[in-house]
């Protein structure tokens, strides 16, 4: 009888990642069913969740270090079997985590520094068992540096429970553990983790978990003192976590930061709302505020192709050597939206001026923002001013700020993926000329059944929630209640006057499936440019993998509409421009030219650099500012004119060479495209602030 031929290390490998599952997910299910775990039954959990997660990154490990030499016979699409093992492995990597902090949340009692404690002893008999077998030296050394640990740790929080903190607004428990207090109340500090979340007593003696942007020192020297030694917190913390911790405490930090800088703006906020100019559900703009806080929410950072974890690959981008194109990629999500209008939004008072009404949309899991925030201007009608309406007859051609069909992509497997929706207002006061921007409400719509069914297509009717995203219970106008007394037909009559939003999921025709699956996996933008998007993704395939004669080469490349094609997403008049132009070359072209690809890429290039690359350097255009509508007025006409003027002379050469067109200066990096420098960018704004919780308690 002939011996059985061993497995491939590959298939080998699989086999083990599936035992892992089983393990997994026996693991998952006992702790469901087992309820509320004791502290012996948590320890237990928690130390079998680090002997997994050992065992993964050893799969991990070995799996890296394989090559498709290392096969005994051949193997197809290798490199594609070895990312889905990876992307497996780190999916069991996230449940494991998810795991590991739940276990260590519950529950929230006196037991807390006990807990830590338990919780420190697995690891660091985890860590003394794999020690013990190396070098029983770093053991003890081990065990010395712990104990100096644990008596820093302790006089620390020994510092911290003397510290008081007045609480400057309300706050109800989301979790289990989570401690609800009123604005005024004075709490003491138990212990101060770094992730944000403290442990506080009340007057009553109760503890529990409470948000710090809720807390402000009695003494501010105290405060400022405790700040300073909470960022450096902050950092030890982060350099000693492991790899998947370190992601959550810099996202929770991250928004710390925003919650900060929106508490900062309440005092304006309560003065609208006590001189009636506002309702009482209005709060400073979440989504605003996240869009000021960097570039790593907006359009052109999502649109940068993005490498392997190899980092010798594109991951997003692949070339189809069939279709002589960039290779489509589907999405778990990729559909169209349209929103269709807004309905009894309350009008402001008199004694603020409304510089715009819009919405803004982002894909957003329950917990955080997972793709770019993109932003639908609303037009209304001095009649109707509580009804906001999008996509408006107009004169030419549509401006992409008013285009209410959007598309959205994203390619994440949480089963609570939705849209989260933020109606806005931007403003200036009457009487001291201050600026800002207010959210009118917000809404979720979840795109998932909870059987993982994606939900119908069809026209969805959302009831607004007042507040801000992470605030529960909060109406938009209070004096207008879902909750009003009265028989059926008061309520129904009450309820047509709650404020919403109507929008419309669309089913996706052959012919937009296969264009939205050339963009990036995630992404938030308008239909109406989403033919330019197509072209500098084919452009970009062209120049980083079908042209380039090195692929390992990391030199400058020089290509201006690469370099400066990102900067339109932010500046969408010009991307009007664009579109209005291409458009008028479009109906110039043949047939045969149309379906010839590469003579429409040279077509488009040649239009982009008579159109948009003289505008993005012209002296006499003002910089894009939001809501400014002299300023918007302004661009419009500079950019019409240079339109006109480039009709007329058939092309912008002779505006360029003219003793009257002054441009700004520039050189030659500002036309070169660096995709490593835009990788090394996109990677540290992840590494700093990665997509920040809205909810929860953390």
């Amino acid at each position: 009888m002939l011996p059985r031929r061993p497995r491939d290390p590959l298939q080998a490998l699989h086999r083990r990642s599936q035992e892992l599952k089983q393990q997994v997910d026996s693991l998952i299910s006992e702790s469901q069913l087992t309820g509320v775990l004791e502290a012996n039954q948590r320890q237990d959990v928690y130390q079998r969740c680090i002997q997994l997660k050992h065992a993964i990154d050893e799969n991990k490990t070995t799996l890296q270090k394989l090559t498709k030499a290392d096969e005994s016979s051949p193997v197809g699409s290798y490199n594609q079997r070895k990312e889905e093992e990876r992307n497996f492995l780190d999916g069991l990597t996230h449940q494991l985590q998810e795991l590991a902090v739940t276990v260590s949340r519950e529950p929230v009692t006196e037991t807390f520094n006990e807990r830590e404690e338990d919780d420190h002893s697995v690891e660091e008999e985890g860590e003394e068992e794999e020690e013990e077998e190396e070098n029983s030296e770093e053991s003890s050394e081990e065990e010395r540096r712990t104990e100096e640990e644990e008596k820093q740790d302790s006089e620390s929080q020994a510092q911290a429970a003397s510290e008081e903190y007045i609480t400057v607004g309300d706050f109800a428990a989301q979790q289990v553990g989570d401690l609800t207090f009123k604005k005024g109340e004075i709490l003491l500090i138990v212990q101060k983790k770094p992730d944000g979340w403290w442990i506080a007593k009340n007057a009553k003696g109760i503890k529990g978990l409470v948000p710090r942007t809720y807390l402000e020192a009695l003494n501010k020297e105290e405060g400022q003192e405790s700040s300073e030694e909470e960022s450096e917190d902050d950092v030890e913390g982060v350099d000693e976590a492991a790899d998947g911790e370190e992601v959550e405490q810099r996202t929770e930090s991250h928004w710390s930061a925003v919650q900060k800088a929106v508490s900062e703006q309440v005092d304006t906020v309560n003065v609208l709302t006590t001189m009636g100019a506002v309702p009482a559900g209005f709060r400073p703009s979440t989504l605003c505020q996240l869009l000021e806080e960097g570039n790593q929410f907006r359009a052109s950072y999502f649109l940068q192709p993005e490498l392997t974890p190899s980092q010798l690959a594109f991951k997003d981008l692949l070339w189809d050597a069939k279709t002589d194109s960039i290779r489509s990629r589907t999405s778990r999500v990729s559909l169209i939206l349209t929103l269709w209008s807004c309905r009894m939004i309350p009008v402001p008072g008199t004694s603020i001026q409304v510089l715009s009404r819009h919405v803004r949309l982002c894909l957003f899991d329950g917990n955080k923002v997972l793709s770019n925030i993109h932003t639908v201007r609303a037009t209304w009608q001095p009649k109707k001013p509580k009804s906001w309406t999008f996509s408006p007859q107009v004169t030419g051609i549509l401006p992409c700020l008013l285009d209410g069909d959007c598309f959205i992509r994203c390619n994440s497997s949480s089963p609570d993926l939705g849209i989260l929706f933020e109606l806005g207002i931007s403003y200036i006061r009457n009487s001291t000329g201050e600026k800002g921007e207010l959210s009118c409400g917000w809404v979720f719509l979840k795109l998932f059944e909870a059987s993982g069914i994606p939900i119908s297509t069809k026209t969805y009717e959302l009831f607004l929630n007042g507040g801000t995203p992470y605030e529960k219970g909060i109406e938009v106008d209070p004096s207008v209640s879902r909750r009003a007394p009265g028989n059926l037909f008061h309520q129904m009559m009450t309820m047509r006057k709650q404020p919403q939003l109507l929008v419309k999921l669309r089913t996706l025709n052959r012919s937009s499936r296969n264009i939205l699956s050339l963009l990036p996996e995630t992404l938030v933008g308008s239909m109406c440019y989403i033919h330019l998007l197509v072209f500098y993704r084919q452009i970009l395939g062209d120049v980083l993998l079908k042209d380039r004669a090195n692929l390992q080469s990391a030199d400058l490349i020089s290509n201006p509409v690469l370099a400066t094609f990102p900067k339109l997403l932010e500046q969408p008049d010009i991307m009007d421009a664009l579109r209005s132009t291409w458009a008028e070359k479009e109906s110039t072209l043949k047939r045969s030219e149309k379906r010839d690809k590469e003579f429409l890429k040279a077509a488009f290039t040649l239009v982009y650099h008579d159109c948009v690359y003289p505008l993005l350097h012209s002296t006499f255009l003002p910089p894009s500012r939001w809501a400014e509508e002299e300023t918007e007025a302004l661009r419009w006409k500079v950019i019409a004119d240079f339109l006109k003027q480039n009709q007329d002379k058939e092309g912008s050469l002779q505006a360029l060479l003219s003793p009257e067109g002054i441009h700004e200066p520039f050189d030659l990096s500002e036309q070169t495209y660096d995709f490593l420098g835009e990788l090394r960018k996109k990677q540290g704004r992840v590494d700093s602030c990665d997509p920040p919780p809205l909810m929860g308690s953390g």
